[in-house]
């Protein structure tokens, strides 16, 4: 099995910041169904509004884009984009002022 294709530049992380209003009661269902509809996708929450998911590749990232687009709620700003895993792990994650050991979520494996 070629290993390389999993290395830490060649694997990424998709990841969506969105800001979603929530004033009146279809807006925050919309909102609630949209971070469903990401859970669902496989995304994991890292903020209340950031998602992300880990992808083997460039590829499956793309996919997972895409995915994301199509249920796009009707209202508020949505940002996606995709970084290797490598760029990934040199996030510093702070608590107040004590910095966080980044323990990144396990490497999802798809075997087909």
């Amino acid at each position: 099995m070629d290993t390389s294709r999993f290395n830490a530049y060649r694997t990424m992380w998709v990841m969506v910041l969105f800001d979603l209003p929530t004033e009146t009661k279809k807006e925050r269902r919309d909102a609630s169904q949209f971070r469903k509809k990401l859970l669902e996708s496989g995304f994991m929450m890292f903020q209340f509004s950031i998602y992300m998911r880990f992808c083997q590749s460039m590829e499956n990232a793309e996919m997972h884009t895409k995915r994301v687009k199509n249920i796009l709620p009707e209202k508020g700003k949505v940002g996606i984009f995709a970084i290797t895993d490598k760029q990934f792990s040199r996030m510093e994650i702070f608590h107040g002022v004590k910095k966080q050991e980044t323990n990144p979520p396990a490497q999802q494996l798809t075997l087909f």
